[in-house]
């Protein structure tokens, strides 16, 4: 006699929901579109209160209503804590030499920055270094970034190298560029190759696994964008390139131009884009504009999605992902925090401390990852690295006060100046 065939939707949801509760959330989340019946599943309370916990042990207890599912509060959370809508988040400030800031790198838990010719921890350039790469090179077991310089090379250095000073952290010199380096940004789609562009508008693309005498043989591709460079960001097989007046998309595989897109807007300082969502950030003076790609290629005068207004000078500092924007620029000394889809405010951070404010720090550089926030300024006296993690805040910003809020206020710091009184 055959036995009857059975599937896992014939098992009682108590049984599945027990199963579930081991899976990850990538996996749930696949889970999730299989199915009405696992969907069901897959937005269990039980399983999203293990998720929250996991992430916010200290909020469950008085963060999460019951006016919404576990999963709902939990997704609002996380919304909430990727666009900055809080005033107490983690934070803490280095002080530094009055040196200008030009560089600011932020990955996970390091954090590398350049001050001056940036000669202080990583010796090689013969001259200022002026790009940094967006993101570290390879697998990232070797913590491997690239810089380049005034000196139009690009040098490969070692995170977890020993030497006092860097003396063995230069792993390889890149030689083609004819001009400065201005812009370098890891590629998508294959994370060893490194594409730069030079004052003179030439992009170059760099295999940097390639092991050569010659270093000029490490270049994979070549080609060249109109106008002044502005700004650069790789995604899959593409990098996105700003320059004079438009943003070119050029693939990496064949070094094609794959689209040209005209913004018009007057000087431009910054660029990002985001290509899942097809929007472009431009920054320009006391305000950045957010375009859409699609609408800018099919009317030659579109109007941009938002307005991004409220600074003083140029917005020469940059950030935007699927969550927020965060613009900023070293004649303001407030960074703006805005809804990636609205363009609506979040938050307005301050780059120094009271004590310190009326020295006129302006925001001189500054790094994003994910819910964490790195920003520099220099004064007359000191110059000031403030670090920022919103991950475990929980005192959320007033609706009333949306943008402004925090302009008034400022969470507990702690700094690596601090002295116990005797």
């Amino acid at each position: 006699m055959a036995v009857p065939s059975s599937s896992i939707t014939d098992m009682n949801m108590d049984s599945l929901v027990h199963c579930a509760d081991y899976l990850s959330l990538r996996d749930i989340s696949s889970l999730a579109m299989s199915c009405k019946y696992l969907r069901r599943v897959a937005y269990s309370d039980s399983i999203w209160l293990r998720f929250s916990r996991e992430q916010w042990p200290e909020y469950i207890s008085s963060g999460f209503t019951q006016t919404s599912s576990v999963r709902e509060a939990y997704l609002a959370r996380h919304t909430a804590v990727q666009q900055f809508k809080f005033v107490d988040p983690l934070v803490a400030d280095l002080y530094t030499e009055p040196k200008p800031y030009n560089h600011l790198f932020l990955n996970k838990n390091d954090i590398v920055f350049s001050q001056g010719s940036c000669q202080r921890c990583f010796r090689g350039h013969n001259g200022p270094v002026s790009a940094l790469s967006d993101k570290l090179l390879g697998n990232g077991n070797g913590k491997i970034f690239a810089s380049g310089g005034v000196d139009a090379t690009v040098r490969l250095w070692s995170l977890s190298s020993s030497g006092k000073r860097g003396q063995h952290a230069l792993k390889a010199t890149l030689y083609g560029h004819e001009k400065p380096v201005v812009l370098m940004s890891v590629a998508g789609h294959k994370i060893s190759l490194l594409v730069s562009i030079s004052k003179d508008s030439k992009v170059r693309v760099w295999d940097t696994t390639t092991s050569s005498a010659v270093r000029s043989s490490c270049c994979v591709g070549t080609t060249s964008v109109p106008g002044a460079p502005v700004g650069m960001r790789c995604h899959e097989s593409l990098v996105y390139a700003a320059a004079g007046s438009s943003v070119v998309a050029i693939d990496l595989r064949t070094m094609q131009k794959v689209f040209t897109v005209a913004i018009q807007q007057g000087d431009l300082h910054s660029f990002e884009i985001i290509p899942s969502k097809l929007l472009i950030c431009a920054g320009g003076t006391d305000r950045a504009l957010l375009w859409d790609v699609r609408k800018t290629s099919e009317t030659p005068k579109a109007e941009p999605v938002a307005e991004l207004d409220g600074h003083t000078g140029a917005v020469t500092h940059l950030h935007m992902d699927p969550y927020k924007i965060v613009t900023g620029g070293p004649e303001d000394s407030y960074i703006n925090v805005w809804e990636t889809d609205t363009g609506t405010q979040t938050n307005s951070l301050i780059c120094c401390s009271p004590d310190i404010s009326s020295s006129g720090l302006g925001c001189s550089a500054m790094a994003v990852n994910g819910c964490q926030i790195v920003t520099a300024g220099c004064g007359e006296e000191l110059g000031l690295i403030r670090y920022r993690d919103f991950k475990n805040a929980t005192c959320h910003v007033s609706s009333n006060e949306s943008g402004i809020a925090s302009k008034f206020w400022e969470p507990q710091s702690y700094s690596d100046s601090d002295e116990v009184d005797g």
